[in-house]
């Protein structure tokens, strides 16, 4: 049976996994863009589903699947704002940091170590998250093949990735990698990057249409990420189930 798996991948997040919750640790990168992620998603989710954005838990009645969730840095604060979460991660340390941490924090969090294609696909979500995922899966046509399998029509899906071109190289790699150690060496391969429009394309194969593709850049004054046109590293496109 084919997978998505890639096991250097696993092993590689699996050895960080205590790390998940240290802002300062080798996550702080995913902890500095996690605010501008959670008020991209939000706010799409508002507009899509034409939810009531005044509600202090504006995301109650969505079913969300966040595939690769880690530690969970994703799946709390989008449980806090009321939806219905289920994080799957096939690193089981992830996992269980993801429990612990969740436990702690008294949220009601469904998380199962797997993949998306050991699920049920007679359960349908209205929102899928792929957040920095693709660049290390090995088969992206068959993952998000499965993705189209587990959302309900008219369902939304997040993709975010980096960019494949020099700049990207420049500075997902060797600057954040190498230069500026915000990640451990070999976090990324380039060879794994997709531009927007491969990444487009794979979809649209596999029953989602594009609605919209957005850049994300971190301001190295300010140390936050902010929404942009600019898409040549990061971005995230979001695409509807056909």
């Amino acid at each position: 049976m084919s997978s998505t798996v890639d096991k250097k991948e696993i092993e590689k997040f699996s050895r960080m996994a205590k790390e998940w919750w240290n802002p300062n640790g080798k996550f702080k990168p995913l902890h500095l863009f996690n605010p501008a992620r959670i008020k991209f998603i939000k706010e799409k989710l508002i507009s899509h589903f034409s939810l009531n954005q005044d509600k202090e838990k504006p995301l109650t009645r969505l079913k969300i699947l966040d595939i690769g969730c880690g530690g969970g840095l994703l799946c709390e604060p989008l449980c806090r704002l009321g939806a219905n979460i289920t994080g799957i991660d096939a690193s089981k340390n992830n996992i269980t940091i993801a429990k612990s941490h969740s436990k702690e924090m008294n949220l009601d969090i469904n998380y199962v170590c797997c993949l998306p294609e050991q699920l049920n696909f007679d359960v349908k979500f209205d929102v899928i998250l792929n957040m920095e995922i693709v660049e290390h899966v090995p088969n992206v046509d068959l993952f998000i093949k499965n993705c189209s399998k587990l959302i309900n029509k008219n369902g939304i899906m997040f993709v975010a990735t980096i960019n494949k071109n020099l700049k990207s190289y420049m500075f997902a790699i060797l600057g954040a990698e190498y230069i500026l150690r915000w990640l451990p060496i070999g976090t990324h391969d380039w060879d794994k990057f997709l531009t927007p429009a491969e990444l487009e394309d794979i979809a649209t194969n596999n029953n989602f249409k594009i609605e919209d593709t957005v850049g994300m850049n971190f301001n190295l004054l300010s140390k936050k990420w902010l929404e942009s046109k600019d898409t040549s590293v990061n971005y995230i496109s979001t695409f509807l189930r056909n």
